[in-house]
């Protein structure tokens, strides 16, 4: 990870770790890195943050003072603008979120011209202009100075996309959305409205700062509640960018990314379309999955925390599915990012292809119990390098063995140490992951 740029763009607190002149200077390399030798154009899409307003002027500013041509989506998910740039012709593209965080954070996501995200060398360059290393960019001038256009078509475009990728009607399907008061706002109740579905929506009149508060995939306990109290056959939570998605079955239950992945996994190798039958996964996903899908005949990849890592792996392989716990699901013959409303679609494939809810589709899946414990520490290099830390940690492994395992990794995006146990029970998931989570505050390093 660079100074600025973490796993999943350039992340902080609106105006305290990510300002306008922050924006505005990226903007400025932008615009000058791919308009060297043509007018470059760039695509800018934000979530429902307040902030995202002020970051889409600074970031339009640059550009255009740079001789880009920008633009806009307006409230559009981050797999649209993925979509738009690879479809459209566009030099790069620019998402405006910090995903799942709190409302008074924020990111600026850059996407490269095929539609994955930016490359880390063209990263570290403009790193290094904002902090003034690479000297003075030249402003653009007369007619060559940019402008901004309004984009929404873009928008509409990605929703007929998504519409043309469903081969069954919806009707009579009685469907719960939980659009995280976010992104999937403008999307998600009008693709299910226009596929038949009975569309039961909450969480979707964003206010600029009710973004993922109590709501979505980080809080699915919302619609747990919403799809039992209504007799809805499934719902879908999305994240406030709704570039993932969770599922609630029929009963109530969550459906998380492992069992997302289990089950359209399934799907597409009865189909055929199970490329080099293997279902890439990052170092997350639970120890039932894979036993689940060894018994299915499928194989499995393991890669580091984060999309982008699992694109890697796809791409460099020729695979077809791969995805997070988390609910970032890729499915690399759609897109090349995680799509929340595209997976939520793939899984009503599945479920009406077999006639049966996901409740029933997920019998034969075992998850074992995992606990994953967040520390917020003053330096996550420091805690990762301690002795007393990762003394901790292989004591947890040894008493583990082979019935479970212990994942300590830092947040690429957030000041959190992560601490995963799995084990055969929830008390022992809890007893191992605080013989770690103890010795790192006991060590002085947790913030209260």
């Amino acid at each position: 990870m660079g100074k600025y740029f973490g796993t999943d763009g350039f992340r902080g607190e609106a105006n305290v770790g990510l300002n306008v002149e922050h924006a505005y200077k990226v903007g400025r390399f932008l615009g000058y890195y791919y308009g060297k030798d043509h007018k470059a154009k760039v695509v800018i899409g934000k979530d429902t943050r307040r902030s995202s307003y002020m970051f889409e002027d600074a970031l339009s500013a640059g550009l255009t003072a740079s001789g880009a041509d920008v633009y806009l989506l307006h409230v559009t998910p981050t797999p649209s603008v993925s979509y738009v740039v690879r479809s459209e012709d566009f030099d790069c593209g620019i998402m405006i979120s910090a995903s799942h965080n709190p409302f008074y954070d924020n990111g600026i996501k850059i996407i490269n011209g095929a539609g994955h995200k930016l490359e880390a060398d063209v990263e570290e360059k403009i790193e290094a202009y904002i902090d003034g290393e690479l000297g003075e960019i030249p402003y653009a001038t007369r007619e060559n100075i940019g402008c901004t256009t309004d984009y929404s078509v873009g928008r509409h475009r990605y929703i007929g996309y998504l519409m043309s990728l469903v081969t069954r009607s919806f009707k009579n399907v009685k469907v719960g959305l939980d659009c995280s008061n976010g992104s999937a706002s403008t999307i998600a109740k009008g693709v299910y409205d226009a596929l038949g579905a009975k569309t039961y929506v909450i969480h979707n009149e964003p206010d600029g700062t009710n973004i993922n508060r109590d709501c979505g995939s980080t809080h699915i306990e919302t619609l747990q509640k919403f799809v039992k109290e209504n007799g809805l056959d499934v719902g879908f939570a999305f994240d406030g960018d709704a570039d993932r998605c969770l599922a609630v079955d029929d009963q109530g239950n969550v459906i998380d990314g492992d069992m997302i992945l289990y089950l359209c996994g399934c799907y597409l190798k009865e189909k055929g379309e199970l490329n080099e039958n293997v279902v890439v996964t990052t170092v997350m996903s639970n120890i039932g999955l894979y036993k689940a899908l060894e018994e299915k005949g499928i194989c499995y990849e393991q890669t580091a925390v984060g999309d982008k890592y699992v694109y890697e792996s796809m791409m460099n392989n020729n695979y077809s599915l791969g995805g997070e716990q988390s609910g970032h699901i890729i499915f690399s013959k759609y897109a090349v990012t995680g799509d929340g409303v595209l997976t939520s679609l793939m899984l009503m494939e599945v479920m009406l292809e077999k006639k049966e809810k996901l409740s029933v589709l997920l019998r034969d899946l075992h998850i074992f119990p995992q606990l994953l414990v967040n520390v917020r520490v003053k330096d996550k290099k420091q805690v990762m390098e301690d002795e007393q830390v990762k003394k901790a940690a292989e004591e947890v492994k040894e008493a583990l063995g082979k019935n479970g395992r212990i994942l300590l990794r830092e947040s690429g995006t957030e000041p959190l140490i992560r601490v995963m146990v799995e084990a055969e029970s929830d008390e022992e998931c809890r007893k191992q992951v605080y013989r770690v989570v103890d010795v790192i505050k006991d060590r002085g390093y947790a913030l209260e």
